[in-house]
């Protein structure tokens, strides 16, 4: 397949294939158990942000749960990439996507039947970022509401692994959102201090001073960890540590980053409004600026022009 096509394409197990023409077994174990990870990285103005840390990432979460995908890391970049090329002539100039690999440990075959697949099950793909849905957050400050559902604890199975396994942040997003439809769910952690909620990571702000959970209760993020990078660029004194919700009701100003969020200011936690009432704070606009400035693209009103 060499031509463009008219609809997005995947990759899927050596063959890059239109979407309507992916198939994955329903005894696939990613879809039967979750047994499978991913990764996703985003572009800004259609240029991949940081692939290769996402990769690193994605096959540290490999290792962890022991799945060979079958493919070097260089190997995964070179396709994703060539995934990511081959779709971009189908996005406006003004958006962009999200691009992801996910590995599962393959089929459960049927014992004395010929086998429907050997091996892992590597998916790479593209969506286009969901700018309109999101684009208000940047205006008005997300609410974040937290459940009474806990994060899993280290001692069970590690945040630390980006895994399909995402029911328990998912029963957490429910709960939220049966509380307010648009607002963010984060979790706490086993003890009680804030954790993390759907693929995004949480940092609070008080006296100018940057709080943000320990890297073992939360999937260290690449744009969490460039966030901190921001800070000290900047400098401003990052603390990780626990931050538990008093931590969080007193705060001056809080902000969420993940992936397609970059930087998010949030306006509540629990109903309680930040200390500092712009949005964003004045701390937070100072990251988010040199967000824009690192990637080179402003982002901010990217999300904005759909507002």
């Amino acid at each position: 397949m060499t031509a463009l096509a008219n609809q997005r394409v995947a990759y899927l197990n050596g063959q890059i294939l239109p979407e309507s023409e992916v198939r994955v077994s329903f005894r696939d174990r990613g879809y039967k158990y979750g047994d499978a990870v991913f990764d996703m990285t985003r572009t800004f103005g259609h240029k991949v942000f940081k692939l290769q840390e996402h990769i690193d990432r994605f096959y540290r979460s490999l290792r962890y749960v022991r799945i060979d995908p079958g493919m070097s890391p260089k190997e995964m970049i070179q396709k994703s990439e060539e995934v990511l090329e081959r779709n971009m002539h189908l996005l406006d100039k003004h958006d962009d996507y999200w691009l992801g690999q996910r590995v599962s440990r393959g089929v459960d075959n049927v014992m004395g039947e010929q086998p429907i697949q050997t091996g892992p099950t590597v998916v790479i793909e593209c969506t286009p970022l969901p700018l309109k849905a999101r684009a208000n957050f940047y205006r008005a400050g997300l609410d974040v509401v937290v459940p009474s559902t806990r994060r899993v604890a280290p001692s069970m199975l590690s945040p630390r692994a980006k895994t399909h396994n995402y029911l328990n942040m998912i029963i957490g997003e429910q709960e939220a959102k049966a509380t307010n439809p648009n607002s963010w769910a984060v979790l706490l952690d086993e003890n009680g201090n804030l954790a993390e909620g759907i693929g995004s990571n949480i940092f609070i702000v008080r006296d100018g001073v940057v709080f943000t959970p320990s890297e073992r209760y939360v999937l260290p993020g690449v744009s969490r960890q460039t966030a901190m990078d921001m800070a000290k660029d900047l400098g401003i004194k990052l603390v990780e540590g626990d931050i538990d919700l008093f931590d969080a009701y007193v705060a001056d100003e809080a902000f969420i980053t993940s992936t397609s969020f970059c930087i998010c200011p949030v306006r509540s936690i629990n109903g309680n409004p930040m200390a500092e009432h712009a949005i964003p704070g004045p701390v937070t606009k100072k990251l988010m600026d040199a967000y824009v400035k690192f990637v080179n693209y402003d982002w901010v009103q990217q999300y904005l022009r759909h507002a």
